[in-house]
């Protein structure tokens, strides 16, 4: 009888992953592991997708900090293992720069009521308590972004805080953005538990959005991706600069891969098929082609774009934040962060760099500005904020990130399940992570849905029930 590993190893056959994100790299070292044979493509120089870390000229730095804070303990051994200990403990100081001042993020109730005065914080308290009592008598569900932060916060600190910085990041109204996005990242918030953790710290290691601390490798996020890497290295094949250009499929399985790269085109057997790249990429892929409604849905979803602007400073630090929300509509970028204020060894003695984020579609002017435009408004903006002195600023690098995030609209899980059910029926094909999936997963979640599908995999092809397990299960050595 053929074993799991029999069936994946065989001459010519792979167990294929689409993507080299945080879950695609975690789901080819479970099977790797495992002993499977990966292949792994991906279509950047490196992997990591957007929990990568560039290097420039002695610098370092994420395309947006990426934390990794995690409530599974196994999968944070798993990661500590792979750096070899190398995690810091780095506590965080984030704040909202808002007409010249800055609150703190979370939001705590006595930086507030210093900062916003008695009159403006008696009317948010007033606000929220109002909609507490409004909730209580008239019941109603919440669709949008703009309807859960008001049943949460209320409607004066949704206006103050809230709505220009989330239109900022999406492009989109507030109330056309799905509640599911603000509902999942600051899970288990609002203004009364912020109240209470004001008197109480104890409650805020149980909000995620609360925490004080989070781990980060002393040289980047992306470590934890290229440790993956190596280990998926030792028996499989990770792929870079190679795009995925087809995906046939045949009796509902997926049969191989077609993919470009320096050499050409040419194409890849697989037995079992992980996806982590975009799912209307996916879907625009396949051939023969899906029927025309689901091409349609896959149409209609979208992803908001990322344009990161990284300025070299001479001075040891600028601030001492780990992030800074910039919620102005009138200023163009939404975040800034500096990564010596997560590890020292991300820039050079004596010097320092700010990570500075625009979020706009491809169609967008400032998508298309020059680099040196982008480079020279950034150090304007910041220079006008009073971050920075613009003869301090000796190098910029400026970097375009397509499909950065799914756009979350408030009817975007229908056509999301639309596309999701159609991919089922494909007995070998598991969707993991962000864009995979599209969904809003943190880097642990996306790892723990990547390592899910490779148990899948193996439990299916062993004929077991899978063990939905975040970790591969202990005593599966590699073969």
């Amino acid at each position: 009888m053929q074993t799991a590993m029999d069936v994946l190893n065989t001459q010519f056959n792979y167990a294929v992953i689409l993507g080299g994100g945080p879950s695609g790299l975690a789901a080819g070292y479970a099977l790797s592991e495992a002993g499977s044979n990966v292949l792994l493509i991906e279509r950047q120089a490196r992997v990591g997708g957007l929990a990568r870390t560039i290097e420039h000229h002695g610098f370092r730095f994420d395309l947006g900090g990426h934390r990794f804070i995690t409530g599974n303990k196994q999968l944070e051994n798993l990661v500590r293992e792979i750096l070899r200990g190398e995690l810091l403990e780095v506590d965080r100081s984030s704040k909202i720069l808002l007409d010249g001042k800055f609150y703190d993020y979370p939001i705590t109730v006595r930086n507030a009521l210093s900062r916003l005065g008695l009159r403006k914080s008696t009317r948010i308290v007033a606000d929220y308590l109002s909609e507490q009592v409004r909730r209580r008598f008239t019941k109603t569900t919440a669709i949008s972004l703009e309807d859960w932060v008001v049943q949460h916060f209320g409607r004066s600190l949704f206006e103050l805080f809230f709505k220009e910085y989330s239109e900022k990041v999406w492009g989109v109204p507030c109330d056309r953005i799905a509640r599911e996005w603000v509902a999942r990242r600051i899970k288990g918030l609002s203004l009364g538990v912020a109240i209470k953790t004001a008197f109480s710290r104890a409650g805020s290691q149980r909000v995620r959005t609360l925490s004080s601390q989070f781990l980060y490798p002393p040289l980047g996020i992306g470590q934890i991706c290229d440790g993956l890497k190596a280990r998926i290295d030792k028996v499989g094949q990770v792929m870079t600069d190679t795009a995925v250009i087809g995906i046939n499929h045949a009796d509902n399985r997926i049969q191989s891969i077609i993919v470009k790269d320096a050499g050409g085109v040419q194409g890849y057997p697989g037995y079992e098929f992980i996806s982590s790249i975009p799912l209307t990429l996916v879907v625009q892929l396949m051939n023969p082609q899906p029927p025309a409604e689901i091409l349609q849905a896959a149409a209609s979803l979208r992803f908001r774009d990322l344009i990161v602007v990284t300025v070299m400073i001479n001075r040891e630090r600028v601030t001492d934040q780990t992030w800074i929300y910039v919620p102005d509509s009138t200023i163009p970028f939404g975040r800034i962060h500096e990564p010596k204020n997560w590890s020292a060894r991300m820039a050079p003695h004596g010097k320092t760099h700010l990570v500075v984020e625009y979020f706009c579609f491809k169609e967008d002017d400032i998508w298309t500005a020059t680099d040196t435009a982008l480079a020279q408004r950034t150090v304007r903006e910041l220079s006008e904020l009073g971050i920075l002195e613009p003869e301090e600023v000796y190098d910029s690098i400026v970097l375009r990130v397509p499909n950065a995030y799914p756009l979350f609209d408030v009817d975007y899980i229908e056509k999301q399940q639309c596309i999701v059910e159609y991919l089922d029926r494909f007995t070998n094909l598991e969707l993991v992570g962000r864009g995979g999936q599209f969904e809003y997963y943190n880097t642990d979640h996306a790892m723990e849905s990547g390592i899910a599908a490779a148990e899948a995999i193996i439990a299916r092809i062993d004929g077991t029930v899978a063990v939905r397990t975040p970790v591969l299960a202990a005593g599966r050595a590699r073969t």
